[in-house]
């Protein structure tokens, strides 16, 4: 990222004082009932079904209030069964006790509710299965977690793998490390596996659970019937996380979650108890310690809320609306789409958004956006002078500027920041060829996809076809892979390379099957290089200037774990061709129609590029535990990207020309808060470039860079003045 010691805004006017964020923080305090009178009460689930000794579910108590909100009131609600086949906790944790059906009353306020539990198949002698029963038992307990035994060693001698992603691995641990001393089938109680967990034993982990409890049981249960793997059990296929997008009427509050599993085999199970339900925006809302899904709410905005089990992750948004005593709807003004969309959201968080930005403001910003320079004083005053109607007069200037030479420069600029051109890889006359290769392609408005097909598939010497360059600088096949799905798809495919990734749907297994259509790339010298030579160190052999890239029939990837060839695989489906070169395989999967992160991962990068802050947020970060913040937005300017064949320039065009775009800084008291819902612009700091060719363009002064070029046209990155300039306001190196 980007950083500035110094920045100018991309406004010309200033508000008087920059309000907002500098509210204080709400501290969390002990809940509260909510203000308003209860109207009515409902229980979600309507019908709970346990199956079997050790089934639990999750129920919520949902109050209607005199305003038309909606409240988790679970922890306030008189709780009753009518029968003693379950069991209902204060917090609405359900678990079973014997085969029956009863009726679940809820009341308060005198309010009332009820929902109907059904429990079949309460056995003594109930079969534990390892993958289905035991592993989450021992993710929920933090025994394979990172900081326990799930660490890259292990701890105290004993390792399990990082959240349970290799049972073979994790039953051998316990099963044959120390000859079999961690389990006794024989005498379950004396397994030095469950006197550890109970502290029987001293165990630097402490007690994780205690004699006749659920999880005590499960793991028991499981050691006195052999300890059993089987692999060909039903496993978990996807999970669902309930209520989805909740919103909680007052800061303070707190909103339980529900989570269910389906497995392969077709059934499904409240897994609330052993989930993981975190919050991913801790100054709004944070999870509750010792608790079951439920999640304490700090102040007003916005918190992704992403629930984990066994490998499989989903997310939603919680909404704290907080007190809008006194906000009254005022549908605004909109010029399309975009802004109906973003208009929806407003109301939909009870926010005013600010008017638009004056002429003299977007002729600044739109310029400084498109062209990486400020408009002269002729042509502003000429803007301010034309009398044409304010909307007409301004997408004018943004057809005009989309396409013009500045914009070019602008954009390569941007680009050879993405693709690192830098002498350091490729010499200055590789650099200056590469440079030249991306300003043709902007010039040309070559489609997206086109343009990605031609860096991912190029062949041949990077001298005579510069987007090979792309291998030259990135020749590690692992390390390309990780780049590419970083670059392109916004997916940070690293952290699940020695194990599955902890927070997201990634395996071990895809990361390897997806190396493996980056393997069978070769790079040999180039004869036309002859003796000019890149870099050299005391460990690293210096390379040709000029190198060749071709495909070639053999590199396999091997699997870190198996120690075997992992087969090209794609981590996910997507409709593209299946011919050709693995990287012509690759190059047809990642740019495919039908490839959920491509499109909306760089209409997301542009949307930040102009707004300031990305509808995902970091912009190469598309993952389940960080949502949209708007998923319609995002959704239509994929779509729109798409329909238009990729067209670069449309996207730009939509978004420069809506409302939203050219909204004011100033805030009003309903949205000064808001940094992520586009209700008035965002004060950013401009790119080194950006800021040394606008100092320059107002002062009338000459370029002092090598060869006397703006900023934004110097072809190596690792050019730059004598004091540094470039590099200390945060130009990538």
């Amino acid at each position: 990222m980007r950083i500035s010691s110094i920045f100018l805004f991309a406004s010309l006017a200033l508000p008087a004082a920059l309000s907002a964020a500098d509210a204080p923080m709400m501290q969390p305090a002990e809940e509260t009932m909510p203000k308003q009178k209860i109207v009515s009460l409902t229980i979600e689930p309507a019908k709970v079904v346990l199956d079997g000794k050790f089934a639990a579910a999750q129920v919520i108590v949902f109050a209607k209030l005199q305003s038309g909100e909606v409240a988790d009131v679970t922890r306030f609600a008189t709780l009753k069964l009518g029968s003693d086949c379950a069991e209902v906790s204060k917090s609405g944790h359900i678990e079973a006790r014997k085969s029956g059906a009863a009726t679940l009353n809820a009341e308060i306020s005198g309010q009332k509710a009820s929902a109907a539990i059904e429990v079949s198949a309460v056995l003594e002698n109930v079969a534990v299965d390892f993958i289905r029963d035991v592993n989450p038992v021992m993710t929920k307990l933090g025994c394979n977690a990172g900081t326990c035994h799930g660490a890259k060693d292990g701890k105290y001698g004993f390792k399990l793998s990082l959240r349970g992603y290799d049972p073979i691995f994790d039953v051998r641990s316990l099963k044959d490390d120390l000859a079999g001393r961690r389990l006794n089938s024989a005498s379950p109680d004396d397994s030095l596996m469950l006197l550890k967990a109970t502290a029987g034993v001293p165990h630097e982990g402490g007690q994780r659970t205690k004699l006749g409890e659920k999880y005590y049981e499960i793991l028991r249960t499981w050691v006195a019937d052999g300890a059993k793997l089987d692999l060909n059990v039903a496993r978990v296929k996807g999970i669902e996380v309930f209520p989805k997008n909740p919103v909680v009427p007052e800061a303070g509050a707190r909103q339980q979650f529900r989570v269910v599993a389906t497995f392969s085999d077709g059934k499904m199970r409240d897994v609330t108890a052993e989930a993981f339900v975190d919050s991913g925006n801790g100054d709004v809302a944070a999870t509750v310690t010792d608790s079951n899904g439920l999640i304490n709410t700090l102040r007003r905005g916005e918190a992704p809320v992403l629930a984990r089990y066994e490998g499989n992750y989903a997310a939603t948004t919680l909404t704290v609306m907080g007190d809008r005593s006194g906000f009254v709807w005022k549908q605004p003004e909109t010029w399309g789409r975009i802004d109906e969309l973003v208009a929806a959201k407003w109301q939909r968080m009870k926010i005013e958004p600010s008017g638009l930005c004056n002429d003299a403001d977007f002729l600044r910003r739109v310029y400084l956006d498109l062209t990486g320079t400020p408009p002269t004083a002729e042509e502003l005053r000429a803007f301010l002078a034309d009398e044409k109607p304010l909307r007409a007069k301004r997408d004018e200037v943004v057809d005009r500027l989309i396409g013009s030479p500045d914009f070019i420069e602008h954009a390569t600029n941007k680009w050879c920041d993405l693709l690192q051109v830098n002498s350091k890889f490729l010499g200055a006359q590789g650099v200056q060829l590469f440079r030249d290769w991306i300003r043709k392609e902007i010039a040309d408005n070559t489609p997206y996809d086109q343009f990605v097909r031609k860096i991912i598939t190029a062949s041949g010497s990077n001298k005579e076809n510069p987007a090979a360059s792309y291998w030259k600088i990135l020749r590690d096949p692992a390390e390309t892979m990780e780049n590419t799905t970083h670059l392109f798809l916004a997916t940070r495919f690293n952290c699940n390379k020695c194990h599955d990734h902890p927070f997201e749907r990634w395996t071990q297994d895809q990361y390897y099957h997806l190396g493996a259509f980056f393997s069978q790339v070769s790079l040999t010298d180039d004869p036309a290089a002859g003796a000019a030579k890149i870099g050299g160190t005391a460990v690293e052999k210096p390379r040709a200037l000029f190198e060749i890239v071709k495909d070639q029939p053999k590199g396999e990837m091997v699997h870190l774990r198996t120690n075997k060839v992992a087969e090209p695989t794609f981590p996910f489906p997507a409709k593209a061709e299946a011919a050709g070169s693995r990287r012509e395989q690759l190059a047809a999967w990642i740019t495919s129609t039908d490839n959920r992160y491509f499109a909306s991962s760089y209409v997301n990068r542009q949307w930040g590029y102009l707004l300031g802050a990305g509808i995902i947020e970091p912009l190469d970060d598309i993952r389940a535990g960080n949502p949209a913040t708007n998923p319609e937005l995002l959704e239509y300017l994929t779509q729109e990207f798409i329909g238009h064949g990729f067209d670069v320039r449309h996207v730009l065009r939509a978004i420069c020309k809506s409302r939203t775009y050219q909204l004011a800084l100033a805030t009003n008291k309903w949205n000064d808060d808001d940094k992520t819902n586009y209700s008035h612009s965002l004060a950013r700091r401009l790119p080194a470039e950006v800021l040394y060719d606008s100092v320059l363009k107002v002062t009338g002064a000459g370029s002092r860079l090598p060869g006397g070029v703006s900023a934004g046209m110097l072809a190596d990155s690792q050019s730059d003045l004598p004091s540094g300039f470039l590099a200390n306001a945060g130009r990538p190196a």
